[in-house]
């Protein structure tokens, strides 16, 4: 007597077939914003290190149209393709550390663009044009000099990046169904 209900409990994910993230549309998508990202690491901003390019953007776009585990996928991918093209100046553990940080300011625009478009502007903007790159002046060997150096090409690359991938976001958005 210890069950006297003879319905079974049952939820809805129970019922629910499990998902997996990276369908084989998804997959093609990310590749393509990948291959995007490889083309915009060709196209560089004037700097020190020479590792500012518009590789950015498909990572943008990828987090605000698909969500943020891709964006930071395409960004990471994005950025490690430009360090690749320049000879990985500050070297490799220090390009990882910053395709790792540029998956967190993609992952935030991404979140952010979803609720409010001019707000997530102005934070891609800001987080990765300003608020990640001043993080280096804690490191020791950067400080403030390199900080100041690269304030310039970083905040150019970072608005072309952004807003690009903004004006795309809105345009695809509202014309494609690109549900995942």
């Amino acid at each position: 007597m210890s069950n006297m209900n003879p319905q079974p409990e049952t939820t809805d994910n129970a019922q629910r077939t499990p998902t997996k993230y990276f369908t084989t549309r998804r997959l093609t998508y990310l590749a393509l914003m990948v291959g995007l990202s490889v083309v915009g690491a060709a196209l560089k901003i004037p700097s020190v290190t020479g590792t500012p390019a518009l590789d950015s953007m498909p990572g943008y776009l990828t987090a605000s149209l698909f969500g943020a585990k891709g964006g930071a996928l395409v960004i990471s991918l994005g950025h490690l393709a430009t360090a690749l093209t320049a000879g990985f100046p500050l070297s490799l553990p220090i390009h990882l550390l910053i395709a790792v940080g540029m998956a967190g300011c993609a992952a935030a625009y991404g979140w952010v663009v979803r609720r409010d478009l001019w707000l997530g502007l102005v934070v891609g903007v800001l987080l990765n044009g300003a608020v990640f790159p001043a993080a280096f002046i804690l490191v020791p060997g950067f400080g403030t000099a390199f900080f100041a150096a690269m304030f310039i090409p970083l905040l150019i690359a970072s608005i072309l990046n952004v807003a690009l991938a903004t004006g795309l976001y809105v345009i695809l958005d509202r014309s494609l169904d690109l549900k995942l």
